[in-house]
């Protein structure tokens, strides 16, 4: 699997967590060095490690919301 990089821009807030610590969180991240983008998935404790999650930008960001 080819590297990334990731910076966490804008914690937004803990959505859940599970027994094992991991918490599902929605954060604006940056891959890559690219435009930040809205971000839910689980992480690990420390952020060291994170499971599949989705990205949306504004736009989808707002559609959901709207949805919502």
């Amino acid at each position: 699997m080819a590297d990334f990089k990731y910076e966490i821009v804008e914690h937004i807030g803990v959505i859940s967590e599970s027994a094992k610590g991991w918490t599902k969180e929605l954060n604006k991240i940056s891959w890559n060095g690219g435009t930040p983008k809205y971000d839910i998935r689980e992480w690990a404790p420390e952020h060291e490690k994170m499971g599949k999650g989705v990205t949306l930008t504004e736009e989808e960001a707002s559609e959901l919301k709207s949805l919502l």
